[in-house]
């Protein structure tokens, strides 16, 4: 994260992205997300400290209905994103994200995943300069990540709830 301000009324941080890298975890991915090549529209790595393995698919439903094998996907960090049709979907969102982490569970809304996602997808022309994606459906989380690119950078924002509150002493 390099800065941070407000897009519109939501908090945003603006977040670097660093030059993808490859990898031969392809195969392993697919057989952790129980999916076969023909499944998959394009895949990319997102890399802007954490490096993510994105995968996009056809369709909202195809990315809610992943059941991962997580044992198989230990080590890797895998997203997936579709796009919302608004006809079969609604309106409140443009894409539906899931975020899997190294550690073993779904994280219910990841920023640093929306980031190198954003990147990608509208360097490639596939999602417009301004976007919201949904994250968090599956777990009942109902997040809403606001994605803007302004000039040369993405802008990551979205309300939050505070469920905890203090003070730590170092």
């Amino acid at each position: 994260m390099i800065s941070s301000t407000a897009c519109g009324l939501t908090p945003a941080f603006s977040f670097l992205i660093f030059s993808p890298k490859s990898s031969s975890a392809g195969t392993r991915a697919l057989e952790g997300l129980r999916l076969t090549s023909d499944d998959i529209v394009d895949a990319n790595w997102v890399d802007n400290g954490p490096g993510w393995l994105a995968v996009l698919l056809r369709s909202r439903a195809d990315v809610l209905a992943l059941r991962p094998d997580f044992a198989v996907l230990s080590g890797l960090r895998v997203g997936v994103v579709a796009p919302w049709d608004p006809m079969k979907d609604g309106w409140d969102a443009d894409f539906e994200v899931r975020a899997f982490t190294a550690a073993g569970f779904e994280d219910p809304v990841t920023g640093s995943l929306n980031a190198g996602i954003a990147h990608w997808l509208i360097g490639n022309g596939i999602a417009p300069s301004s976007y919201i994606a949904s994250q968090g459906t599956v777990l009942r989380r109902e997040g809403r990540v606001h994605v803007e690119k302004i000039e040369d950078q993405i802008w990551i924002g979205g309300d939050v709830t505070t469920c905890i509150e203090g003070v730590a002493a170092v």
